[in-house]
């Protein structure tokens, strides 16, 4: 029972390490993006590397077990919601810049 627990603990720490990769890896790539010249080729790259992490991290924690799939899946969600707050608070020059320039 304590093993278990401990498993499931686990997963949802893990969940979360994969959600701020996933959705850190977002914003760091919109950053990216917008100040680019290959920005199709940024946002290719991106997304299958951003989906490929989730997708084997998730298959090897839950091995197999739908409750550490589910507790693992509830942390990445967790992740989102942090790395949202975060990054609410952060404008990047670029965006300042667009702002003054259309009032």
């Amino acid at each position: 029972m304590i093993n278990e627990t401990l498993k499931l603990g686990l997963a949802l720490v893990m969940g979360v390490f994969i959600g701020a990769i996933f959705f850190g890896g977002l914003w760091w790539t919109v950053l990216k993006v917008v100040s680019s010249k290959h920005s199709a080729l940024w946002m290719i790259c991106s997304l299958l590397i951003r989906t490929s992490i989730p997708l084997f991290g998730f298959y090897f924690i839950s091995n197999g077990n739908w409750e550490r799939l589910i507790i693992c899946l509830l942390g990445f969600i967790i992740a989102r919601h942090i790395v949202m707050r975060l990054t609410r608070t952060v404008k990047p020059d670029y965006f300042k810049q667009e702002a003054s320039n259309a009032s």
